[in-house]
């Protein structure tokens, strides 16, 4: 299975996040977008999403507040 374009943009939005312990609205919104671009979510995609999504349920990853 190759790795697509979107998943590579995909992960680097996710790590990002990880590393910054933060993700924005904007990088959440992103994170959405790129994920749906190709119309369909890949189980690459799938499992970044869950990834990211365990780490906010256990605080680990945070939202920005909205300015």
């Amino acid at each position: 299975m190759s790795i697509s374009e979107s998943n590579i943009r995909l992960r680097k939005i996710i790590n990002k996040a990880i590393e910054d312990h933060i993700i924005t609205p904007e990088e959440y919104d992103e994170i959405i977008n790129v994920s749906l671009e190709d119309g369909f979510i890949d189980t690459q995609e799938r499992a970044l999403l869950k990834v990211l999504q365990e780490m906010i349920e256990n605080k680990d990853v945070k939202f920005a507040k909205k300015k």
